[in-house]
């Protein structure tokens, strides 16, 4: 597995990570908690050292989850995790809360639940508008000053915040949707992120499943799914899109590889600074997304796949009303 570096501190991770959400939150059940400790240390041991999750998947389970799995391999492998939510008793998110208090709280929570001394790489989840960038950027540095956190990263975040917070703390990395199914942050914050020397860590890069030509518009998903609330995933919509889908399988079947491989070789083809974190509670398919850090485009093949996604006008919002309120602030 080759290594990238995110941002100017130098924080080196794996190319490929792996996104850890789905297997306790938000795609159908969690998964067997043998068989997601299991699956976590295969990555491991096929080269990922880069892993990603959050208070709120769960909430809590999924930082407990990884803090048990990858305790043998404790300084060899770097831990993504996040605050900003708020969350009551019943586990239930009540909102945003990025009040420097609570930044702390969550912090020596994190520390006790994944069982290591230092935060590897400390996200804020969503930007907070009742507090300013600053505050929660220097509630951070106090952190890494103190030595429970190594680096800032922010969260769908607007290149403004992006600016004003990386101007008290350096933002190591931005974690935002990124693939050929979301190409927005091509528009303003991949090149703030490249002015700034910041890192991209591309969540979903194969659209929530979309890409990999494994869903199309008849496919049901579980009552708990996420996908069940966006509308780019509604039936019309699957089926509007599927051009895009036919597309990826088109270039990748000429390539004999997979369409997850093309697109996740997509995505690493478009910065030496991009880590994508695609998600997965299956080997096989752990093992077919690490597979994607051998596939080198051409640039050929690149204006190629860019030509014709141009002529694709997808639909279907990213997120619904209430969701989309809380990114590119």
């Amino acid at each position: 597995m080759q290594a990238r570096t995110l941002g100017r501190n130098g924080l080196n991770v794996s190319a490929i990570g792996l996104g850890c959400m789905g297997l306790t939150y938000a795609y159908g059940p969690a998964t067997d908690r043998k068989t997601a400790i299991a699956l976590l240390r295969a990555a491991v041991e096929r080269g990922v050292t880069f892993f990603d999750t959050a208070e709120v998947y769960g909430p809590y389970t999924n930082e407990a989850l990884l803090g048990e799995a990858l305790a043998p391999f404790r300084g060899q492998v770097v831990i993504a995790t996040k605050f900003g939510f708020k969350i009551d008793v019943e586990g239930l998110q009540e909102g945003l809360d990025s009040r420097p208090v609570h930044i702390r709280e969550v912090a020596e929570s994190s520390l006790k639940r994944l069982g290591v001394d230092t935060l590897d790489l400390f996200y804020q989840h969503r930007v907070d508008p009742d507090v300013p960038i600053e505050e929660v950027a220097g509630a951070v540095q106090e952190l890494i000053r103190a030595g429970k956190v190594r680096h800032f990263g922010l969260s769908e975040a607007g290149v403004q915040t992006i600016r004003r917070a990386h101007a008290v703390q350096p933002v190591t990395a931005l974690q935002c949707e990124y693939s050929l199914w979301w190409r927005e942050p091509e528009t303003q914050l991949l090149p703030a992120l490249e002015e700034l020397g910041i890192g991209l860590v591309a969540y979903s890069p194969l659209g929530r499943g979309m890409l990999t030509g494994k869903i199309d518009e008849h496919t049901q998903f579980a009552s708990d799914d996420f996908r069940n609330q966006l509308p780019r995933f509604t039936p019309e919509a699957r089926k509007a899109n599927q051009a895009l889908v036919d597309l990826i399988g088109s270039i990748a079947a000429r390539r004999r590889i997979t369409q997850a491989q093309l697109a996740l070789g997509w995505v690493l083809a478009q910065k030496p600074w991009i880590v994508p974190i695609p998600g997965t509670t299956k080997l096989h398919r752990l093992e077919e997304n690490l597979g994607a850090a051998a596939v080198t485009l051409t640039g050929e093949e690149l204006r190629e796949i860019d030509a014709a996604a141009a002529s694709i006008k997808l639909q279907g919002a990213r997120y619904p009303e209430n969701l989309s309120r809380m990114v590119g602030r």
